[in-house]
């Protein structure tokens, strides 16, 4: 259980803070990037929810996730350990198969796409796609991660990037069903420019 009796604690004045296994590190380390792209990925979905709109099984589908992308950033905050004093949170591979499944359970109701979109659509539609583009941000910062530190001892958990590239997926396909084919934006591509003549 967490208790959270005072906010502001002054413990990271000094610039550094302490990852989920007590290690000290600075507010500057790859894996406090990462999990702080996944908090503001959490946010992101927070407001497409408040914005409302959303289809009943897309919001159902998001409270779930709301809450395991808080486990991703747990995940990424605690370093690898074979023999850890608790059981960490770690992201497991069941996670990332429910993520598949409703990509596909969604992806069944749209179109095939011929083109691609630009970000845009209702305003939950829009904001799904500002919270998928922060999920890859979080990607590419835990690959970097993964780089530093491996997935060794004291690494970082390989499935965790997984389900944020999973995550990104059903993002993009959710703001799709949010926005319906009426209000997609698609690419024009090369807009106004003169297309090249036809050898």
């Amino acid at each position: 259980m967490v208790t959270l009796s005072k906010i502001y604690t002054r413990t990271g004045d000094g610039g550094t803070t302490r990852l989920s296994d007590n290690s000290e590190v600075a507010k500057t380390d790859l894996r406090v990037e990462a999990y702080g792209h996944t908090d503001e990925a959490n946010s992101a979905i927070g407001l497409a929810v408040a914005f409302g709109g959303l289809p009943d099984r897309v919001v159902e589908m998001l409270a779930l996730i709301r809450n395991e992308i808080f486990d991703v950033g747990a995940d990424l905050s605690t370093p690898l350990d074979p023999e850890p004093k608790w059981p960490p949170l770690r992201i497991e591979q069941r996670s990332i198969d429910r993520l598949e499944a409703w990509c596909d359970e969604l992806q069944e109701q749209l179109p095939v796409l011929r083109s691609f979109i630009l970000p845009g659509g209702t305003p939950a539609g829009a904001q799904l796609h500002v919270a998928r583009t922060i999920t890859r941000r979080a990607e590419r910062a835990a690959w970097r991660c993964r780089e530093e530190f491996g997935t060794d001892i004291g690494g970082i958990n390989p499935l965790a990037i997984t389900y944020l590239n999973r995550l990104s997926d059903l993002l993009f396909i959710m703001s799709r069903v949010a926005n319906g084919t009426e209000a997609e934006v698609l690419w024009v591509q090369g807009t106004d420019r003169e297309r090249p003549a036809k050898a």
